[in-house]
């Protein structure tokens, strides 16, 4: 066994190795997390196929941390994944801090050669898929994210940061196994199903293949976005900004998991945020009965998409038209320009999150636990029509909240 150089007690840790619950207790005594005498419970809570995460708490005292583990190995298929990736989440995560602060979770410790990451414990908070499928409500919720994506993305950009610094950031941040993995899942198989890992709904079958598979013109679409995706080192991405990776409370919006991370267009991220609130909206359109409820709880979520754009684009314009240092950044005329390339993005990279999260293997609870099948079908179709409208679309529509508003009214028909 390969030795990485980190040791637990006194003795090695290999390559391959997993920690298990009493290592886990056993390293942050080690390390002074906590004291070497404390009474330390220690839970698995990790439901990733990529990572091992522990929540630990002091049995006295009631302080907690979290503990995230990159295995070298997925626990779906045993297929080997470098394990820079917890570098990666670390170094993102302590950047972030610093750009938002507030909006990520702290970094206590992190050791590189143990791929061991110590962090806030978010116990407060609630994984924001589960509680919006709980109908909850969150009203800070877009004045965080917006400001969130505002600071860590433009202020990552060539038009803010020294070149050099920019282009150390860009060579520390490749992350080519994590892009590859999105590079199949989200721009190649939900149009091709090239490698066979699409797990369509059985009742939707032909429908995919009209809208997807013998869509041309969308196909084509789909091929420049990945162009993009593979080509524009535009800024730091957290690379993976679904519901499912942002934690809320009342008044308080936490990101996390930004193991995905790396140099790409801004566009992947804010489309991504977007994405998921839509399929929050699809989800209560299909499954809730009309009234009151339905009507309150979908009006917030329209106005978070909303908010959502129109405030990421006002915060961006404003960093951009008051703090650029690059000369020709400075140009009149440029920050509203840059914006608008920024937004058909979003538009574009929003439509192709809807379409993989339909057809492809990593679906999202919104849809896929749907259990009456007739409004299965119909929440599938919603998405993939307006996904489209979405990626063929982009560049004459979508600059303003409001053009994703008119288009969710025009697809609720169906």
């Amino acid at each position: 066994m390969i030795f990485v150089g980190a040791t637990l007690c006194g003795r090695p840790i290999f390559l391959g190795e997993i920690m298990n619950s009493a290592d886990i207790i056993a390293y942050v005594k080690e390390h002074g997390i906590f004291d070497r005498n404390a009474e330390l419970s220690c839970q698995e809570i990790g439901d990733g196929n990529i990572n091992y995460v522990f929540r630990l708490a002091d049995k006295a005292t009631g302080k907690s941390v979290i503990v995230k583990y990159a295995d070298e190995l997925l626990r779906s298929s045993g297929r080997k994944l470098c394990t820079d990736r917890s570098r990666i989440e670390a170094e993102t995560l302590i950047l972030h801090n610093q750009l938002s602060p507030g909006h990520v979770p702290e970094v206590y410790h992190y050791d590189h050669a143990a791929r061991l990451i110590v962090m806030q414990d978010l116990a407060d908070y609630e994984n924001m898929r589960y509680a919006l499928l709980a109908r909850k409500t969150f009203p800070t919720f877009a004045d965080d994210i917006s400001t969130f994506m505002a600071q860590t993305l433009i202020r990552t950009t060539d038009n803010i940061l020294d070149p050099m610094d920019k282009k150390a950031l860009v060579k520390s941040m490749i992350n080519p196994e994590m892009c590859l993995i999105s590079e199949k899942l989200v721009f190649t198989e939900p149009y091709t199903n090239h490698y066979g890992t699409n797990t369509p709904f059985e009742e939707n079958t032909e429908f995919f293949k009209k809208e997807l598979y013998g869509n041309e013109a969308l196909c084509l679409e789909a091929a420049k976005l990945q162009d993009s995706f593979k080509t524009n080192a535009q800024a730091l991405l957290h690379g993976d900004l679904h519901t499912g990776s942002i934690f809320v409370k009342s008044g308080s919006t936490m990101v996390l998991d930004p193991e995905f991370a790396f140099y790409g267009p801004i566009g992947y991220d804010v489309g991504n945020v977007v994405a998921n609130l839509i399929f929050a909206w699809v989800n209560a359109e299909v499954t809730m009965p009309n009234g009151n409820e339905k009507s309150t709880f979908q009006t917030w979520l329209e106005c978070a998409i909303r908010d959502t754009v129109d405030l990421f684009y006002s915060k961006a314009l404003r960093i951009l038209k008051n703090e650029a240092t690059d000369r020709m950044a400075q140009t009149p005329g440029f920050a509203e320009w840059y914006m608008q390339n920024v937004m058909s993005d979003s538009a574009g990279m929003a439509g192709l999150e809807l379409n993989r999260r339909i057809i492809g293997d990593a679906k999202v609870a919104d849809i896929a636990g749907i259990k009456d099948r007739d409004a299965r079908k119909r929440a599938e179709r919603i998405c993939v029509l307006y996904a489209n409208k979405l990626i063929l679309g982009r560049n004459k529509r979508y600059q303003s909240g409001e053009e994703y508003l008119k288009t969710l009214r025009e697809i609720r028909i169906l």
